[in-house]
């Protein structure tokens, strides 16, 4: 099989399931996804929903925890093994099918990332030093992407 062909199955996930925590305590607690995510942990409640992308084995591929708050759905703090596009992609169709309807969706995106979530309808709002923070609008966002980060030094953030 193919990279273009292969299994990537999403599963959703409450932030306190049993089986979340089988599946992604490897990876959150492994030092170099930790560095991957610059050092921060990742954190979840009853608020959060994970995406996760899983192979044919269950292998976690990568994974995006969206905490909701009243009128908002937000992502901050998620991991892309191996910086894969198609995973992220396919990550994001299934946030945007399960999440657009009943929040607005936010993003603290990583640079590197923010070209995919620009494909995926997501327009910058703030670009800060590592992050862009981005909404969900629909449509293909990846001009204003290019044109936000061109002009990224003349912001500042975290």
């Amino acid at each position: 099989m193919n990279e273009e062909q292969r299994y990537i199955e999403i599963r959703i996930l409450p932030g306190r399931d049993a089986d979340l925590y089988r599946l992604v305590a490897p990876l959150v607690m492994d030092p170099a996804v930790i560095k991957q995510n610059l050092g921060y942990p990742f954190r979840t409640s009853d608020r959060f929903y994970w995406f996760l992308a899983l192979d044919e084995d269950e292998h976690v591929l990568g994974f995006i925890p969206v905490e909701t708050r009243r009128t908002s759905a937000i992502i901050n703090n998620y991991y892309i093994g191996r910086c894969d596009e198609d995973v992220l992609r396919a990550l994001l169709e299934a946030v945007v099918d399960n999440m657009s309807a009943d929040f607005d969706l936010l993003s603290v995106t990583f640079m590197h990332d923010a070209q995919v979530f620009g494909q995926s309808g997501f327009a910058p709002t703030a670009v800060l030093k590592k992050y862009v923070k981005m909404k969900w609008l629909g449509g293909d966002h990846s001009q204003e992407v290019a044109s936000a980060l061109g002009n990224k030094e003349a912001t500042d953030g975290r």
